[in-house]
């Protein structure tokens, strides 16, 4: 390489903008997303904030000096409800019980909302990089088409609190933490103390043997629950010994919200609870199979997909799981469109066009990963409970629509199990090229 002379201008770094045909495009693309949102929003369930109502009151029970974990708040379809949340979430939200409560409903909407365009913008940039779109339409039609998903919905309407444990994770495992770091794993051991699904992300860590980061996980998961017990000893005493294990405290198992392997089962036999046996069947072998799919992602460079098979195996094994749990889907629809385009073009060294029937192959792969990805949208877009009513009563499932509608997610997460595809380690370093705003180097 011929030397470059001295004082010669450094060439400024160049910004990939998207043609003026293809932002015309991605502008209506954004403007029919937010369209979309806003008649979602306005003609789908509402659900008045009911969760975060119940977490206030029986925070504002709890700081007149009553057993937190006694109240109980009746509900039409789920019956008795009750603080289900561990004591280390109680203690950061205690404070939230001197608030008015319109003050408390705004400051969980924003922050979800705020929570969503992060960590979408983490997930979508490399996509963009990769594929040569302005970062700024991608992440602009990308937001709203995530706030208009069925888990989004519902965790702004129900005032939930998951998006900030998706931001921990996401930000321990993938964007904000360097993976040899000291700190690697306190986000999900804060997560994990604050409520207990996150916990198999610290499996996982086990799995692809990053024993530091599984070791500070678990540590950091039990620092918070004993300081939550220093303060609420009682309180702390009671959830860990009998309110952690009342899975009827959460809800009827059999409700059609509930997408987990044992919601399946409990709307194929309810009003009789489905059999225990069966059950813990089913979850050792999605535990295994998924947990081995996600430990070959990890080694082959592919940690989104990694990460989401991982949260998708949880998903499917947890025995309640409501449907503004599931943001795993967020991640796999990022990896399913990035697997479903051409690869980018090289251009420092063409290679020469493969044989027909190889390129046959790959654009019949390349159109059913696509495929895949629309069904899955649709699927958590239209979602199972949105615009339904599936009444106060439990009912067993009797047609294979209906056992369809009840359960899309759970059947979308068991396809996805088996049909995410795994980038190789040649996509993951090309992926990983441009570091992640907030990345730390």
């Amino acid at each position: 390489m011929p030397a470059v002379p001295a004082g010669t201008p450094t060439p400024a770094p160049t910004t990939t903008r998207a043609p003026r045909s293809t932002g015309r495009w991605f502008a209506v693309l954004v403007a029919l997303a937010v369209a979309g949102d806003a008649l979602v929003y306005r003609f789908g369930n509402h659900h008045d904030f009911f969760d975060l109502r119940i977490y206030i009151s029986a925070l504002r029970w709890w700081a007149e000096g009553n057993p937190l974990y006694d109240y109980a708040q009746s509900d039409r379809v789920q019956g008795e409800l009750y603080f289900t949340y561990p004591p280390f979430a109680a203690l950061l939200l205690r404070p939230f019980a001197a608030l008015p409560l319109g003050v408390t409903i705004t400051a969980f909407t924003i922050g979800t909302l705020v929570a969503i365009a992060v960590t979408t913008r983490w997930l979508v940039i490399p996509l963009a990089d990769r594929r040569g779109i302005s970062r700024w339409w991608m992440v602009a039609l990308a937001v709203p088409l995530v706030v208009l998903i069925e888990p989004s919905r519902e965790t702004i309407n129900f005032g939930q609190i998951n998006m900030l444990l998706v931001v921990l994770i996401l930000a321990d495992l993938l964007f904000a933490v360097p993976r040899k770091s000291r700190w690697a794993g306190v986000g999900i051991g804060l997560a994990t103390a604050l409520k207990l699904f996150p916990g198999i992300f610290i499996v996982y860590l086990l799995v692809t043997r990053r024993w530091r980061a599984a070791m500070t996980a678990a540590g950091a998961a039990a620092a918070a629950t004993l300081l939550a017990a220093a303060f609420a000893p009682r309180d702390s005493w009671q959830f860990w010994t009998h309110s952690l294990w009342a899975t009827e405290r959460v809800g009827r198992t059999d409700y059609t919200g509930n997408q987990s392997l044992q919601g399946l089962l409990s709307r194929l036999v309810a009003p009789e609870p489905p059999n225990r046996l069966i059950w813990l069947a089913l979850v050792a072998l999605v535990l295994g199979y998924g947990l081995w799919r996600a430990g070959r992602a990890a080694r082959a460079g592919d940690e989104v997909a990694a990460l989401t098979l991982t949260g998708l195996v949880g998903a499917l094994v947890s025995p309640i799981t409501w449907t503004h749990h599931i943001f795993w889907f967020v991640p796999a629809l990022v990896v399913l469109a990035d697997a479903a385009l051409p690869p980018p073009a090289d251009r420092r060294a063409p290679l020469p066009p493969p044989a027909d029937r190889r390129a046959a192959l790959d654009r019949r792969r390349r159109a059913a990963l696509l495929a895949l990805a629309t069904l899955v949208y649709v699927g958590i877009g239209y979602g199972v409970v949105s615009f339904h009513d599936w009444g106060a009563a439990p009912v067993p499932t009797d047609s294979p629509v209906e056992f369809v509608l009840r359960n899309v997610y759970v059947l979308l997460a068991l396809a996805l199990l088996v049909l995410l595809p795994v980038r190789g380690r040649h996509d993951a370093a090309e992926r990983d090229a441009t570091p992640a705003p907030g990345a730390q180097q």
